[in-house]
């Protein structure tokens, strides 16, 4: 049985430009996903599904394949990350004996370590799931979130959960954006999957989509290495 990575990353970036491999903390910031995918010794193939030269070079340089370049109509700003991934498995399994597993690493997770894609996969394995998601607790009980009307009026969303003590609302997951893990049949079944969730630290959970995000991945990326935060 074979696995390999796919990390998709357009060259189309719009609020930060280049963001796929515009330096961050002295190293092209799609770098630290392929050390974390070569690192984990998971996969016979490390590929990066991008549709720009450029990104291609530096991917090359820091030991991730690029067997093929994608096709514009995969890299615009509407197609989803599981059609990009889908089409990589359809050029690449032939090539393999038998390509059973397939994970999706963004190119915008650099505080993502080889022992946490080890351990998604452990899991995947134990448990026997199709697909496996990264997530993280929710920092505070979104029972409890407020929503405000036209004059800034704060009510409950959920007004039963307010007399509530918050260690005895039940934990909620957000979908961390850092990595996907998917059976085969995830690509040639149309019945759909049910995911199981790798709960990540929080502190290595970080969605880069402006400027204000990168130099805050910065000083936390900074901050997790200075303390050995795992």
């Amino acid at each position: 049985m074979s696995k390999i990575a796919v990390i998709p990353a357009r060259g189309g970036s719009k609020r930060i430009p280049l963001k796929n491999i515009k330096e961050f903390n002295g190293a092209p910031l799609i770098s630290y996903s392929i050390k974390a995918a070569v690192e984990s010794k998971l996969f016979d193939k490390v590929v990066v599904s991008t549709d720009d030269e450029n990104i291609s070079a530096v991917a090359k340089e820091y030991g991730a394949e690029v067997p093929f370049l994608r096709d514009k109509s995969l890299a615009d700003d509407f197609t989803g990350t599981f059609a990009v991934v889908k089409d990589a498995y359809l050029r690449l399994k032939d090539s393999f004996n038998n390509l059973d597993t397939v994970c999706c690493i963004y190119a915008t997770a650099p505080l993502l370590k080889a022992k946490h894609l080890r351990e998604a996969y452990t899991l995947m394995t134990k448990t026997q799931a199709k697909s496996v998601i990264s997530i993280c607790e929710f920092p505070f009980p979104i029972q409890r979130a407020f929503v405000k009307d036209d004059n800034d009026v704060l009510s409950y969303r959920e007004p039963k959960y307010a007399p509530m003590r918050s260690q005895d609302l039940q934990k909620c997951y957000q979908d961390c954006g850092l990595f996907y893990f998917y059976a085969n049949s995830c690509f040639e079944d149309s019945h759909g999957y049910q995911s199981i969730g790798y709960a990540m630290p929080r502190h290595r959970v970080i969605d880069i989509d402006t400027p204000e995000d990168w130099d805050y991945a910065c000083a936390l990326a900074k901050a997790v290495e200075t303390l050995h935060l795992d």
